[in-house]
């Protein structure tokens, strides 16, 4: 694969002048872990439907990581490879990106709750050779769809699966043969490590405006900002990170994979959310910090006071996505006893702004937080002029972390000459510093902190042999933040049913958490004189039927 990484090449001079840009990979972090803590544990990983949980220290972690490596290099990955991962967060999912770092190969995390329709896109977008799945999980049968895929994707050379019990399985291929033990196994692991430079990670974003767009990171984007972030929440290699989030987000890659071992800490893994589950492990482990979006603040805070059973260790709890109700904050307070952090970013930055642990309660209600260190952000008008403090406007984010670029979508990088990225989103300043989202410019729902391609589930609801006009927008929801509800004019002598939209969408194997959670039937849609859809007026009118029915 050849990488267009655009952004890189004409900030690197000033990035490692200023010291934000150190050319540490994952493997010189792994490197150094060797050496102070071998004997460490390094990752714990729970299975919630198993009921298992499987444990490596510094030492067994690195020496899994080369066995794997060597096993892809078997399979023919080499630098620049995509190998795509479609995991829970099980042991598999992080060992297999420190053995891609190991070859200079770059991973791919696919979200589990894709299916053919979105992969079949990525994994051709980004030549992918080497797709990782679950055998089975959740009830879905993963093998299937990822085999079914190849006839699609012509790169797509191997699948492999975790508990396959064939000659694909991760074991018989990767994990099970001492593969770094063989000849030739250190030349392969030292022959093409990559430097801070090259694309580490490729990560597609729900696609707001059409297709996902593949976001390109370098460790050095990627190091900055979990160095700045770990500084900011004062982290270091006594904590235990408890993830639930997927690994799969960039909240899960960066803070759960990534940032533990360059902290030199412990990270502990769950990969079905279960907040009574996740009390039981937090416990066990004695975690003291973790990030996940507002759900799941809400379902553990709920849990705790309810069981009875609280969760001393946890010192930080970091919640973005959406904004955090006041009283979800003062609730967490007391059931957790844990500092609640309110942030936001994106895939293409990582976490921008932070409220600091020293802040008092209300920023993390009332703001986003402030910038990290080596990020600057500016509210401008639709001419690019800066606005004043207070006044909402669009947002643009010049960082260490920005991205490398969009995979062969260059035009769109939205990254003009002096690295303002225009993040799409509409925000404000105050006389603090701190930002606060105000709105969207994108055309994005946010469904307990996913994005859900809102004109991708457009077009496909267009095929519909009954719908002559939809739009999908998003209505507030008290656990999620927002949920999707379909809009909809029907042909002349069609009807349309909630079950019937469901249907359609599962039979063109669309993400079940992307699919509209409530129907509305119009005869009509509010238009501009041009024609376009007026989103705005339908959210208005869809936030009153919403609160109507709330209220009887």
């Amino acid at each position: 694969m050849k990488f267009d990484a655009v952004l890189l090449a004409p900030r690197r001079a000033e990035m490692v002048a200023q010291g934000l840009w150190r050319d540490r990979t994952i493997n010189d972090a792994l490197e150094a872990c060797l050496r102070a803590c071998p004997d460490k544990i390094a990752l714990s990983a729970y299975r919630v439907e198993a009921g298992d949980a499987r444990r490596f220290t510094y030492a067994e972690m690195a020496r899994m990581a080369d066995r794997i490596a060597v096993g892809l290099a078997r399979l023919g990955i080499g630098k620049n490879d995509v190998v795509a991962c479609q995991l829970p967060n099980w042991w598999q999912f992080t060992l297999t990106y420190l053995a891609c770092s190991r070859l200079g190969a770059v991973m791919n995390p696919l979200m589990p709750i894709f299916r053919a329709h979105e992969l079949r896109f990525m994994l051709g977008h980004a030549e992918t050779k080497l797709l990782i799945v679950p055998n089975r999980f959740r009830g879905f049968d993963f093998a299937q769809m990822a085999r079914g895929l190849q006839d699609d994707v012509p790169s797509l050379a191997h699948v492999v699966v975790v508990d396959g019990e064939g000659q694909d399985g991760f074991e018989a291929l990767l994990s099970g043969p001492e593969w770094e033990k063989t000849t030739g196994a250190r030349e392969i692991l030292t022959a093409n490590r990559p430097t801070g430079d090259d694309v580490t990670q490729l990560l597609y974003t729900s696609g707001t405006t059409g297709r996902p767009k593949g976001v390109m990171h370098s460790a050095n984007t990627i190091g900055a900002n979990i160095t700045a972030y770990a500084a900011r929440l004062h982290l270091g290699a006594e904590d235990v990170v408890f993830m639930a989030s997927p690994m799969a987000h960039q909240t899960g890659f960066m803070y759960g994979l990534m940032m533990p071992v360059m902290l030199q800490a412990r990270a502990v893994l769950q990969d079905i959310w279960q907040a009574p589950r996740a009390v039981e492990i937090i416990r066990a482990e004695s975690a003291s910090f973790t990030m996940a979006s507002t759900p799941f603040l809400t379902d553990l805070s709920q849990t705790v006071t309810a069981s009875g059973l609280g969760v001393p260790s946890l010192k930080v709890f970091l919640c973005a996505g959406a904004p955090i109700p006041s009283t979800l904050v003062a609730a967490a307070q007391s059931a957790l006893g844990a500092k609640i952090i309110s942030a936001w970013g994106m895939t293409e930055n990582g976490a921008v702004t932070t409220t600091c642990p020293e802040d008092d309660d209300e920023r993390a209600v009332n703001t986003d937080g402030r910038p990290l260190p080596g990020v600057a952000v500016r509210i401008a008008d639709a001419e690019g002029h800066e606005l004043p403090v207070g006044e909402p406007g669009r947002l643009l984010v010049r960082a260490c972390s920005n991205f490398g670029g969009y995979l062969h979508t260059p035009d769109l990088n939205a990254t003009d000459a002096e690295g303002w990225f225009d993040t799409g989103d509409v925000a404000r300043v105050d006389e603090r510093g701190y930002l606060r989202i105000t709105g969207r410019s994108k055309d994005v729902i946010i469904r307990g902190g996913e994005n859900i391609p809102v004109v991708e589930i457009e077009s496909l609801l267009y095929l519909h042999p009954a719908i002559s006009a939809v739009a999908v927008v998003g209505y507030p929801d008290e656990r999620l933040g927002e949920r999707a509800c379909a809009v909809v004019v029907p042909k002349e002598g069609q009807s349309l049913t909630l079950a019937g939209i469901v249907a359609f969408l599962k039979e063109k194997q669309v993400a079940l958490q992307y699919i509209p959670e409530r129907l509305e039937v119009v005869t009509s849609m509010p238009a501009t004189p041009a024609g376009k859809i007026q989103k705005f007026r339908l959210r208005e009118q869809l936030r009153r039927h919403v609160t109507e029915a709330a209220h009887g």
